[in-house]
């Protein structure tokens, strides 16, 4: 999992808002909308970051489609002292 998120979180320029979304997750899980509206981007921006997380099994996403509610795996939250780490090196 290391080698992943450190991929996915600076391996592109969506790493810092792949970020924003993992921490708003942690705090409450939440659908795409409220993500769209806490952390001030484009729907169809979050959507294309969830879609990332999801294919990267750093994040779980209960319900279909519109309604459904991410919050971080397991995996990830075992992690999160390594992705709090790499926040710190992109300056998030």
């Amino acid at each position: 999992m290391e080698a992943v998120l450190w991929y996915v979180l600076t391996g592109t320029r969506g790493g810092p808002n792949r970020i924003r979304i993992l921490r708003a997750i942690d705090d409450r899980p939440r659908n795409a909308n409220q993500l769209a509206e806490t952390l001030d981007l484009d729907y169809s921006t979050v959507r294309h970051h969830l879609d990332v997380l999801l294919e990267h099994g750093i994040i779980t996403k209960t319900g279909d489609d519109y309604g459904a509610v991410y919050s971080p795996t397991e995996t990830a939250q075992h992690n999160w002292e390594l992705i709090e780490e790499i926040a710190e090196e992109l300056s998030v």
